[in-house]
């Protein structure tokens, strides 16, 4: 009989080896299915989303500020439960905060400082020369969102400043529109003499046979020039009307504040017209919003202009 050889030594310890590695992977993979089971799984389609309120894309962050911003905070609070789908990361349920200018583009202090954007001209305009001025610095982050930071004293109640915005038409007439509306929010501090306004020249822009339309949207302790000639409802808003005699001044002066809204601003071009007091023939130069300071009572004060457009056809 022929015996088998015995094993020898350095067999033995490859057998040992290759025993001891089956079982070390074994115990992983029992891990591993264990700990699979128990992590939590996205649902929906495509690759696994971040956690709540968290995203790989920086773009999505939003910063708060205000009254929302702790809102905003609580509400990106990292979970271990990820979001249904992609977009439910980004939609935000914070409560909105008014719109604010906190990094200006442009920054002036000069009198006739100004910045031409997007077919729109934002004008520090301290235009009253006759009279002592004060310092004025406007802060812009774009033609619907500036402020202004005004100090000057009263003089006689003279008119010192218009910060505003505005946009040109190069005498259009007026017959040829179908439509001009535009809409306005702003903001002022309540002290001084004042009036936040749209500012409208038909028939050149402040030349001898101009006409000055006005729309007064805040008024604080001012008074137009003129009388006052009508009291009129259009677009749902009373106002009443003040005119020089000459008709080259009118101003639309509304029964309540309009801190934001909208205006039909041909609505009130074709009255006017129809009331004998501009020319049918009439064109269109200039539409500004800003406002008039006679006073901020020798103390900083900051007006802010936070929406501003017009449409036209």
């Amino acid at each position: 009989m022929i015996l088998p050889d015995a094993p020898r030594p350095g067999r033995k310890r490859n057998l040992m080896l290759a025993a001891g590695l089956a079982l070390l992977v074994g115990v992983v993979a029992l891990v591993w299915q264990v700990a699979d089971a128990s992590w939590p799984r996205p649902t929906g389609a495509g690759s696994p989303t971040s956690p709540a309120g968290m995203t790989d894309d920086a773009s999505t962050l939003t910063v708060s500020s205000g009254p929302s911003a702790s809102a905003s905070a609580e509400a990106t609070i990292p979970s271990r439960t990820p979001t249904q789908t992609p977009s439910t990361a980004r939609t935000s349920t914070a409560p909105q905060v008014h719109r604010s200018c906190s990094n200006p583009v442009f920054v002036t202090s000069d009198r006739n400082g100004g910045w031409a954007t997007r077919g729109y001209y934002v004008h520090n305009n301290m235009w009253n020369s006759s009279v002592p001025l004060g310092p004025e610095t406007l802060y812009a982050c774009a033609f619907n969102n500036w402020y202004v930071v005004s100090n000057q004293t009263n003089n006689a109640g003279a008119v010192k400043t218009y910060p505003n915005v505005h946009k040109d038409y190069n005498n259009v007439p007026i017959s040829s529109f179908n439509s001009i509306t535009s809409t306005f929010a702003a903001s002022a501090p309540r002290t001084g003499i004042y009036n936040i306004a749209y500012d409208i020249w038909t028939n050149g822009i402040a030349t001898s046979g101009s006409t000055e339309i006005m729309i007064w949207t805040d008024n604080y302790q001012q008074v137009p020039a003129g009388s006052r000639a009508h009291t009129v409802t259009l677009g749902g808003r009373t106002y009443d009307v003040w005119k020089t005699s000459d008709n080259h001044y009118i101003a639309f002066v509304p029964k309540a504040v309009m801190t934001s809204g909208s205006v039909n601003l041909l609505e009130i071009l074709r009255w006017t017209i129809a009331q004998g007091w501009l020319a049918a023939s009439s064109t269109l130069g200039q539409i500004c919003y800003g406002v008039e300071i006679v006073s901020t009572n020798g103390k900083n004060e900051t007006f802010s202009f936070t929406d501003f457009s017009i449409n036209n056809s």
